[in-house]
């Protein structure tokens, strides 16, 4: 008895699959990267950060000095303290806030630790600029 045309149809279905996967593993055998020479496997940046395939040109190197090269935060210059007067814009119960500066109309953090006083909300303050990594830090806060 004969085949049905849906087992004639399934049958080439599986041929063609046979056939295309043969043919792509005959591809990868003919592509494959396998022992290319280890300077073309190279990749390198040029001074914008973009990469080629040329390696740069040696005469427009520029030597850079390792004590030059900052790691970490940005270094905390020592300055001293100068006595401000603002107002409490934001008072958290979790015991931080912000003064707004009079002078530059900028919001400083404040933690409770650095309170002399109590302060609340909407208070008039004198305070100390401290300089941190994170910015600005209002200390030493009184109410006037």
């Amino acid at each position: 008895m004969g085949d049905s045309f849906f087992k004639k149809e399934n049958a080439k279905k599986k041929a063609k699959k046979k056939q295309d996967k043969t043919l792509r593993r005959e591809e990868r055998k003919t592509n494959n990267n396998k022992g290319q020479a280890l300077e073309s496997m190279f990749a390198y940046v040029d001074e914008n950060g973009t990469l080629t395939s040329t390696p740069p040109d040696k005469k427009n190197k520029k030597e850079i000095s390792l004590e030059n090269i900052l790691l970490g935060a940005k270094p905390i210059i020592d300055v001293e303290p100068t006595t401000n007067t603002g107002i409490i814009t934001f008072f958290s119960e979790k015991g931080y806030g912000f003064v707004t500066d009079d002078e530059t109309k900028s919001n400083i953090f404040f933690h409770n630790n650095d309170v002399l006083q109590p302060v609340k909300l909407r208070d008039k303050v004198t305070f100390d600029k401290k300089k941190t990594p994170r910015g600005d830090n209002a200390i030493n806060l009184k109410n006037i």
